[in-house]
């Protein structure tokens, strides 16, 4: 099936019925999995500011916390699925209606980065990730308009206006060679990658056109802004913040967050987390007790850890300052997951590896100062990840994993707070 019968299949369901679900069976029994299943592990940036990857490496455990009956675990999406060589970059949030609403590329011809025929999809559960609905599309820019190179859209981010129940994602359109080594300075959508929204008004089942926030927030030197990706969050007085990133006129990365206060109409812009070095990227965010917003970036420079900071501010949001820069927390370069639970219990997903590999939940009490040694939840390759508190109290986790590559599928998991606060803080 190619992408315009899979779109065609897509609104006749969407038409027919959205209250169709499609029950997943829970076939992953990680007890089984072998302890020389192989890691994919990226070697980063170089400074001629190439991605590229190492050969996988083996892999060996003697930690069974993963194996706890506890967790719950469904194959969301694997490659291959309604004709998509690839499925990357797992975003979530949960409703108040209490629906777990996901968004993710869709790589319809390979894993590969932008620019590239990449579209957004969402997929829903009203029922705690037990059951999934039809894949739906959310950002679909026409890869046969000349010179776009595939007019993709990808690398999304996701957050609920929990005052209105609206949904926003924010993703990063490249028309033509805008992707993250081709954007250029500027504003218009043929000189630079855009930083484009869309919205839901009815719980993530439709969404509006995206449009471009970009002549808003970005500096015309830069030379790339986009999201995250991941979850963007809204703090206790609504303002919606999702995490950000850009590149400035010398093509070195900072992360940053982008918030709106009228409800996602019009969005404003954050200083660098740290303008100069260690160069930073990808991000989550999270408000602490104290109304500050807790930054865990992948740190660029290599140094295996990940690079945290805290806004701190009053009355004005705009009128704050980046404090309590610091190194923590092993990290092989990637993308982590960061919430904040009901209960005040910080978590963090991530690699405990130097290489994508051994997703692991840690747990902070004390509002990201100190963090636990990390439970394991899948030993196997693993990359990106996000994380969300689900309407029953559990702990809901979006990651790319796979037997014998990071990437092979987008599985949830849930499990109970308590399984990962067993382990003892360091």
């Amino acid at each position: 099936m190619n992408k315009q019968q899979y779109l065609d299949l897509c609104r006749r369901r969407l038409l027919t019925s959205w209250g169709l679900m499609c029950r997943v069976v829970y076939g992953l029994t990680l007890a089984a999995i072998s302890p020389t299943a192989l890691a994919q592990v990226p070697n980063g940036i170089p400074a001629n500011g190439s991605h590229r990857q190492e050969a996988d490496q083996p892999l060996a455990s003697s930690d069974t916390s993963h194996e706890d009956p506890r967790i719950k675990r469904v194959i969301v999406r694997r490659e291959g699925d309604d004709g998509s060589k690839s499925y990357r970059i797992p975003a979530m949030t949960v409703t108040p209606k209490g629906t777990i609403v996901t968004c993710f590329d869709i790589r319809w011809n390979g894993s590969g980065d932008l620019p590239a025929n990449i579209d957004v999809g969402v997929m829903r559960s009203t029922d705690n990730g037990d059951t999934w609905g039809p894949m739906i599309v959310a950002m679909d820019y026409d890869q046969n308009v000349a010179n776009s190179r595939d007019n993709g859209v990808g690398d999304p981010a996701i957050l609920v206006d929990r005052d209105s129940g609206h949904l926003f994602i924010a993703a990063l359109w490249s028309f033509g060679d805008n992707g993250w080594h081709g954007s250029r300075p500027g504003l218009d959508f043929m000189e630079t990658g855009q930083l484009v929204i869309a919205r839901s008004t009815d719980d993530g089942l439709t969404w509006e056109r995206p449009r471009s926030i970009t002549p808003q927030i970005k500096d015309p030197s830069w030379r790339l802004l986009f999201n995250g990706p991941g979850t963007g969050i809204q703090l206790i007085d609504g303002t919606l913040a999702f995490p950000a990133q850009f590149k400035n006129a010398e093509a070195k990365p900072s992360s940053c967050f982008i918030y709106s206060t009228d409800q996602g109409e019009n969005w404003k812009i954050s200083p660098a987390a740290i303008p100069d070095t260690p160069l930073t990227s990808e991000s989550q965010i999270v408000q602490l007790g104290d109304g500050s917003l807790l930054m865990t970036m992948r740190n660029e420079t290599r140094d295996p850890q990940r690079v945290w900071s805290r806004w701190e501010w009053t009355s004005e949001l705009a009128n704050g300052r980046w404090v309590d820069t610091r190194l923590d927390v092993t990290d092989p370069v990637c993308m982590a997951g960061l919430t904040r639970h009901p209960s005040g219990v910080v978590l963090l997903s991530n690699n405990n590896s130097n290489r994508r590999e051994r997703m692991t939940i840690r747990y902070s009490r004390d509002e990201g100062q100190t963090w636990s040694e990390g439970r394991l939840l899948d030993p196997r390759p693993a990359a990106y990840s996000c994380l969300a508190t689900l309407a029953n109290g559990e702990v809901g986790i979006l990651y790319e994993c796979g037997d014998s590559g990071s990437v092979e599928t987008l599985t949830f998991a849930r499990f109970p707070l308590e399984w990962v606060t067993e382990e003892k803080a360091k």
